[in-house]
């Protein structure tokens, strides 16, 4: 089988399986509460993002055709849904459940709103770039206040991570690629992102486990 575009297609399966991993360890490795929940939908979304992207790279020859668009959509509302996480996990950890789940309905109608845009209006990459780029800043934003009150290692991990993938996010903007490792700007940015959803994942553990510790000495 020969991949179209190998680079971005093999890249994109990788952070599929490395996302996988991090949402089936979460799953299995956490107590369950919400905050849990949301951290296991937003690998679960990056995962199924990545491995629609890879698909779409590596397999699909026909951009224009109907099964290429249909996958390309279908990865956009998946980015859409890691978005959506972003804004429960921050919500979670700054504010009391009602609230939290107050925002969480402001950040649904935001996706549905994104959906239509992207199902309707245009499918275009830097939209879905700017609409988790929102959330990602809230969420960044939330680490920050938290770490403030804590000064816990695994929340500094977090933050590098989110603004590591900023930089992913300018490197797949500003089409910077790496022609001497043979790398489209594409491919450089899933790696990049590789390393920032590592990080993320080392504060996501340790919060998940502290709210369900929280949880059980509150009940």
């Amino acid at each position: 089988m020969t991949l179209s575009e190998p680079d971005v297609a093999l890249t994109d399966f990788g952070l599929a399986i490395e996302c996988a991993v991090f949402a089936a360890w979460l799953y299995w490795g956490a107590a369950a509460g919400p905050l849990r929940n949301w951290w296991i939908l937003f690998y679960g979304a990056l995962s199924g993002s990545a491995l629609l992207g890879g698909i779409t790279h590596g397999l699909v020859v026909d951009h224009d055709s109907l099964p290429a668009r249909a996958l390309w959509g279908a990865t956009l509302l998946a980015i859409g849904l890691a978005a959506l996480a972003c804004w429960a996990i921050g919500g979670y950890l700054l504010f009391r459940r009602r609230a939290a789940e107050q925002l969480i309905i402001f950040a649904a109608a935001l996706f549905a709103a994104y959906a239509a845009v992207v199902l309707f209006v245009t499918p275009s990459f830097a939209i879905a770039v700017v609409h988790y780029g929102l959330a990602g800043a809230f969420l960044l934003a939330a680490f920050m206040v938290i770490y403030r009150r804590r000064r816990e290692r695994a929340i500094l991990w977090g933050i590098a991570g989110l603004a590591l993938s900023y930089g992913a996010a300018a490197v797949q903007q500003s089409e910077t690629a790496m022609p001497a490792l043979n790398l489209s700007y594409n491919a450089l940015y899933h790696l990049i992102q590789a390393v920032a959803l590592l990080l993320i994942f080392l504060a996501a553990r340790t919060l998940a486990r502290e709210a369900a510790c929280a949880r059980d000495a509150t009940s």
